[in-house]
This record gives C-alpha cells, structure tokens and sequence, in this order.
C-alpha cells in the first residue's frame, strides 16, 4: 500500500518502539521482526523486564510470611501491583481484585465455585448463556459447570457479518438464567461486544455476568468505577501476557458482594483465617482466592505493564489500535481471494483480523510469511465454534498492537501477495 499514516497512530511511535527491545531483531535470512501475533502474546517494554529482574536480584522473598526486611519488600512489592491493577480497571476497591495464574484459571475460579456457592449456586433446571464467538477458556468452564450441576447451556449466535445476534436475547435471557459469560473483544473476530446492554438486560432477570476482557484490557479503557451498577458486570477476567506484562499471571476482579458469597475454588497456604483438624476458616477477599505462594515476580511485571499502559493513556493506545486496524483492513481488501471473517469496521472491532485466502491452508501462508519475517498466527485460535460458524477449519490471523506500524502492515500485504504467486494463483 505504502499509503500516508492513518490518523489516530501513538505520536511517538518510533520513540515507543525502542522501549521494546524485541523488536529490533533481524530474523534468519537478514529479514527485519514483523510482529503481528499480539492477540496471541503481546511483547514486553524494557521497563516491564527490568521490574521483574530488579526484584529477583534484589527483593526475592515469600510474601506475607516471612517476618525479615526481604520478606517486607516482596509483600509491598507484591500488593503494590494489586493497587495499579486495581487503578488501571477503575476497580471500587483494591480488594476486589484476584491475582491468577492467567484468564483461563480466572474463568475457571467463577464457573467452579457457582456449582457450591449458596444462593449463587447453579442447579439443575438453571441456565448459563454464552456465546458462539467465545474463547475456548469461556466454554469448556461452563459446559463442565452445566453438565456437573444439570443446568442448561445455551447461546447466542454470530450474525454474517460477525456481530452478535441480539434478536433473541428475551428468549435466552430469562428468569430461569443464572450466568451470562461473553467475551467483551473475540479474540478470532475482533467483534468488540455490547457488554454494558447484555450486563443490563441480565441483571434485570437477576443473572450474574461474567465477562472475559483478556483482548479488552490491553486496547481499551476500561473504568469499572465509573459504569452505573446495573451495566457493570459482575466479574471481569483477563491476563497479563496480552496486555504487555509476562505470562504466569493473570486477574479475576469481582464485585466485593459476589466474591463474599463465593466460597474459596483452591485450599491451602494463605488463603486461611484459621485451621483444626475439623475445620476451616477463610481469610478475607481477595486472599481466599489466592492459596498458596502466587506469582510474585510476574505480579510485579504486570505492575509495570499497567503503569507503562497509563503512562501512554489507554485512550491514545486504543486510537492507535482502531487507526492501523483500518489501515490494515484495507491493505488486506486489496488482496485478491481474501476474506475477511468479521466486521470490516475498524470501529466495531479490535486488532485480530482472522482471513481465509482462497487456496492456500492457513498453515503454509503462516509458513511463507514467517519466511519474510513476518509473524502472524494460523490454526483455530482455541475458537473452534466460532470457525465452525462460518464453515471453515482454521484462519490465518493478524493482529496489531501499539508498536505496530503502517510499515509492518504493508510486509503483511506484499507478503500475502507473494503468497499468491508462491502457490501460482494468479
């Protein structure tokens, strides 16, 4: 394409860049990095690196035991990053925010726990709503939930266009439905979810919702405090690795009336108020849910990552990610034989692009363009649903983030023409 810079890209981009040494590299073959995997992992700044080193060199301890200054440090250091988590969402209270090993455990901790948890509890003859586009993370809970209990899984739809089908949201949303779990951003379709409307219509029935936000909290702004009570959700999981922090770590935030009603989903270390051989007692949020020694080190990371988000303003990242995912939909409409799997408007979606091109396995375009130094991701994207609904195996999937350039989206476009004259079509 090789077009003018869309409107909307980080003003110093070039300058952001450098903060991610990975970048720099030159690949096998003299060929610059082109990374465009960043739904999958995103990459790391050096501020984020350089946190988590300083504390294994200097600060390494157990948290919340050990009664010495290393001990003290590693604890501050520890709930230091539970309060800029805490401020990075808008949480009410710091309290309210888990600390997990990623998002799949979080959604694992809210399926889990309704199947005990009192009047929250999920029985035979109540409902769990999902949707078709959702991460494999926010189905296989839920089904094990449902089939444990005798409830009942139903879901929305995809429309063609890749939206969610809302025109029978009164038939599944009723008084029988005790959760609804969505993805707020679909990590294949990069549809961005009307999360607040679907939270509002599921409280009014008195359901619970549980929204999966790992491709929502590293491009958009998220402000829990400021939602009115009927639109916020009621629990919110994503994980540290996308939203430039390391893998190993990842976050459940709950309203504070929730998280007391849930009983504890792993016994151990830490998470106790006191123990007899006949009986427990259990800590106070967020504590319960964190048995045994957490991820310190990758808790500090992910401070840093946080801090390294607010400092750029998510609000600047998310105008970038809406302006080279523009650019990027219309380099990618230029190339005959591609389709585009759903919306092509840059403002209804995130920054995964999933595309079929006619001819060519997913697998052996990831191939050729991994040959020109460009990453992308091919397979089902652990949303077999979601592919099943448009007739297909696999993709082939890009996606951006706030150190992609206009650049790299024109190496993906030759790349995928040079793909085409690869296989002779054309």
């Amino acid at each position: 394409m090789n077009a003018s810079n869309p409107v909307g890209l980080l003003p110093e981009l070039e300058v952001v860049r450098k903060d991610f040494p990975i970048l720099e590299r030159v690949l096998a073959g003299g060929r610059p990095l082109v990374y465009l995997d960043s739904a999958n992992t995103s990459q790391k700044p050096q501020v984020v690196i350089d946190a988590m080193v300083d504390h294994l060199e200097r600060h390494n301890a157990n948290i919340a035991r050990a009664m010495h200054q290393l001990g003290a440090e590693a604890t501050v250091a520890f709930e230091d990053a539970r309060d800029k988590v805490a401020a990075f969402i808008g949480a009410p209270e710091r309290a309210e925010v888990v600390f997990t090993k990623n998002a799949s455990e979080a959604l694992n901790l809210a399926a889990n726990t309704l199947a005990w948890a009192g009047e929250r509890q999920v029985r035979a003859g109540d409902e769990v709503v999902i949707t078709e586009m959702e991460h494999h993370s926010n189905i296989v809970p839920w089904q094990l939930l449902t089939q444990r209990t005798g409830a009942t899984l139903r879901w929305f739809g995809i429309t063609e266009d890749g939206q969610l089908d809302l025109t029978q949201v009164d038939d599944l949303i009723t008084e029988r439905t005790k959760v609804v779990s969505l993805t707020w951003v679909s990590n294949m379709l990069g549809t961005i979810n009307p999360v607040a409307e679907i939270t509002r219509r599921a409280h009014e029935v008195g359901a619970l919702v549980v929204v999966d936000a790992s491709q929502a909290a590293p491009q958009l702004p998220i402000d829990l405090a400021a939602m009115s009570d009927d639109e916020r959700p009621d629990l919110i999981a994503f994980t540290g690795h996308k939203t430039v922090g390391p893998t190993g770590i990842g976050v459940l935030w709950g309203r504070r009336a929730v998280l007391d009603q849930l009983p504890p989903f792993l016994g151990g270390g830490e998470m106790i108020e006191t123990v007899t051989m006949a009986s427990s007692t259990y800590a106070p949020i967020p504590h319960k849910f964190e048995a045994g020694t957490p991820p310190i080190v990758e808790a500090v990371g992910l401070g840093a990552a946080v801090d390294y988000l607010s400092h750029l303003g998510m609000d600047a990242v998310h105008a970038h990610e809406q302006a080279i995912t523009g650019y990027a939909l219309a380099g990618l409409a230029t190339v005959p034989g591609l389709t585009i799997l759903g919306p092509n408007d840059a403002t209804l979606r995130g920054g995964a692009i999933a595309f079929e091109l006619d001819g060519v396995h997913p697998h052996d375009i990831a191939q050729v363009l991994d040959s020109r130094g460009v990453a992308v991701r091919a397979g089902h994207h652990c949303a077999k649903p979601a592919h099943a609904r448009f007739g297909v195996q696999s993709s082939t999937r890009m996606s951006s983030y706030l150190y992609t350039t206009p650049a790299e989206i024109d190496a993906l476009v030759d790349g995928l023409e040079y793909t085409r004259s690869y296989f002779k079509l054309g």
